[in-house]
């Protein structure tokens, strides 16, 4: 037991003092990689995630799934690391050489996230040496005190051990503050005034139903949902911020915040919705996005005949392929600088991010976005694609059942079935409701500001008492019926009637 605790308590020092100098180093030396080794590989593994495991995440632990990570890796390490303090116990070169391996592996995935520098590995490395201290230090004291059984060597095992527990949780401490810029951050996001609209959206009463329990029409910011790649949030602010057009282009466009937003903004009602999404799940929000249009942006580049995608980067390094049409025709892909009239929350790609209607998030949707390369889908790869995702990703006619919820227990008679639905860039002509394997019965539309946006409805049901089984399907604004079809979010989003059951007595 005490050499295992050894191990954990080196380990956790290794992690201390690594987060301690990477934070050191990015007050230091601005560097578009993760020099902290949780971090780094935690981003490494994501990266390499199976499409089954990622699915596994997603549908299991929803928007908490980069926590659930979180909570895993630290319950690895501290597994692995007691077993390296017990080899290192019984056979000390071995344990120690284990140790090293363990160090050396975290330096890998440093080197490995984009944008990484050969300085970038330093904190690991002074980490795991300080590590390797620690461990042979708290062994042979454990040694001493077990050969001695002298009360003054244990309490001296016990004195070191708590003060190198200390020093490890006191490290990564200031090495986070140093390392986060959230209040930098959150005072430039502050600073921003949302530019003006000409023609603002303006979200008419029809468009929502008075039903308690249905998805609000415009989701507020604080409960939009969040799926993406970054462990750790990016923290860019407005003045360090540049968009830079390339690749199959007549020049090269570079421009700033500045410039961005002196340029004529528009608004748009426009639900975003994740590829990962289950049908019925909640992996899908609505909002007013206001922005400058990209097709104005690529207009200013001159994309070269043969271009079909446009390869779009995250800060973080996170790539989108976007059919080049989606961003130049009339559908209002937007840089976005603001969600519901406040600037984008900086989990939502503050200060900048991509808003395209009618594309899953994946293939569209970056946050924090800093370059856009004209190109092809045969000359490049956005970050899922070879992970097992299509590559163009439209949206598929989907339908939900908010109200009531299944495994509820309703009241007969007049129950309210209500949800959303939505088919982006073509919109919803019908929603239609069946009740146990009787007919399809029309539900009530509410309004329909705009076609990239979700629609309300509900059906006022007669309800017997019993068991019963609601499925809900929508209509499309061509005329296409949502298919039954049932099918898995890979490769290219779930399809099928979603279904509940209710008890009404």
């Amino acid at each position: 037991m005490r050499a295992a605790v050894s191990g954990v308590l080196a380990g956790a020092l290794t992690l201390g003092v690594a987060t301690l100098l990477a934070g050191a180093l990015s007050r230091i030396s601005v560097s578009a990689g993760q020099p902290s080794p949780v971090i780094a590989v935690g981003g490494a593994f994501v990266d390499r995630t199976p499409l089954w495991l990622k699915n596994f995440a997603v549908s299991t632990f929803g928007t908490n799934d980069k926590q659930a990570l979180f909570a895993g890796m630290a319950l690895v390490l501290v597994v692995v690391c007691a077993g390296v303090g017990v080899l290192a116990a019984r056979r000390r070169t071995a344990g120690l050489v284990a140790f090293a391996v363990v160090g050396a592996l975290g330096a890998a995935a440093v080197l490995s996230r984009p944008g990484a520098r050969p300085l970038d590995v330093l904190p690991t490395v002074v980490g795991t040496l300080v590590g390797l201290w620690a461990l042979t230090t708290l062994l042979a004291l454990g040694a001493r005190a077990q050969e001695s059984r002298d009360g003054f060597d244990r309490r001296r095992l016990l004195l070191s051990g708590a003060g190198i527990a200390a020093v490890a949780a006191t490290s990564a401490a200031i090495g986070q503050g140093l390392g986060g810029r959230a209040s930098a951050v959150a005072q430039a996001r502050a600073d921003v005034t949302v530019p003006p609209v000409p023609t603002p959206v303006v979200v008419p009463p029809a468009a929502s139903l008075a039903v308690p329990g249905i998805t609000p029409y415009v989701v507020p910011n604080r409960d939009f949902y969040r799926i993406d790649t970054a462990l750790v949030v990016p923290q860019m602010d407005t003045r360090g911020w540049r968009l830079r057009v390339h690749g199959l282009v007549d020049q090269e466009v570079e421009i700033d915040w500045d410039t961005l937003v002196s340029k004529p903004m528009q608004q748009a009602l426009v639900t975003l919705t994740c590829v990962s999404n289950e049908v019925g799940g909640d992996l899908a929000g609505n909002a007013v996005w206001t922005g400058w249009p990209i097709r104005e942006l690529l207009a200013l580049a001159g994309p070269q005949p043969g271009a079909d995608m446009v390869l779009s980067r995250s800060v973080d390094g996170f790539t989108a392929g976007t059919p080049i049409e989606a961003l130049t025709d009339d559908r209002n892909a937007l840089l976005a600088v603001a969600m519901n009239g406040e600037p984008l929350p900086v989990e939502h790609g503050f200060p900048v991010r991509m808003v395209v209607p009618g594309l899953y998030g994946y293939v569209s949707a970056t946050k924090w976005v800093v370059d856009l390369k004209v190109t092809t889908f045969a000359a490049d790869v956005a970050y899922w694609t070879p992970r097992g995702w299509s590559e163009r990703g439209p949206i598929k006619t989907a339908s939900r059942i908010d109200v009531p919820a299944s495994g509820d227990q309703v009241k007969a008679g007049r129950v309210a079935v209500a949800g959303v639905a939505w088919a982006q860039h073509r919109g919803v002509r019908a929603v239609e409701v069946r009740v146990d394997d009787g007919p399809w019965q029309q539900a009530r539309l509410a309004a329909e500001p705009s076609i990239d946006a979700w629609r309300q409805w509900v059906l006022e049901w007669d309800a017997p008492k019993g068991n019963h089984t609601l499925t809900a399907r929508a209509v499309d604004g061509t005329g296409a019926l949502q298919t039954e079809r049932e099918a898995p979010p890979a490769p290219d989003g779930a399809s099928g009637w979603h279904s509940i059951t209710v008890t009404a007595g």
